[in-house]
């Protein structure tokens, strides 16, 4: 009778397949860590306001201001239009109102470099237009200005706005 010994595969690890399987699924953990780690830092939400403190402490003074618009009986209406493949915005003012020095804030409800402002330019009796940087959508938020001799303050959401191709006449 021979002895034969068994025989055994002679291949380097680097040759196998059990080590690259065992090595392959937490070297795919670190890889999806830290593509989740880069995706958040670059899409966070900007919910939180640097200065805080600051925002505070001037809190009165912007309750002073959409009191006094309440109190002058100041609405507005937005429109938003698409002209010859530019975003422009109407506001039309209502009530009393002497200031023909107006801006506009439109701000995203979650990427502040999205957020943008503009002067509008008394154009009718009470209709007030600026031309837009970029499209806004629902759900962006509105404040209207007036930093002349009786300053007022107006805010509200796109949602309530409409959103037309053409000016109205």
């Amino acid at each position: 009778m021979t002895n034969k010994l068994p025989t055994y595969d002679t291949k380097p690890w680097y040759k196998q397949f059990w080590p690259w399987l065992l090595i392959s699924l937490p070297g795919s953990v670190v890889i999806a860590g830290f593509t989740t780690l880069y995706i958040a830092n670059i899409h966070s939400d900007d919910l939180v306001a640097d200065d805080y403190y600051k925002d505070g402490l001037a809190i009165n003074r912007v309750l002073e201001r959409d009191a006094k618009a309440q109190a002058l009986g100041i609405e507005a209406k937005l429109r938003f239009f698409n002209l010859a493949e530019t975003w422009q915005v109407e506001v039309k003012i209502s009530g009393t109102q002497a200031d023909s020095t107006l801006t506009l804030s439109l701000s995203h409800p979650l990427e502040a470099d999205q957020d943008f402002m503009v002067p509008l330019v008394h154009s009718e009796a009470d209709i007030f237009r600026a031309k837009l940087p970029r499209p806004v959508a629902a759900h962006w938020h509105w404040i209207i200005e007036s930093n002349g001799s009786t300053p007022w303050r107006l805010d509200g959401s796109t949602e309530n706005s409409d959103f037309d191709n053409e000016p109205s006449h």
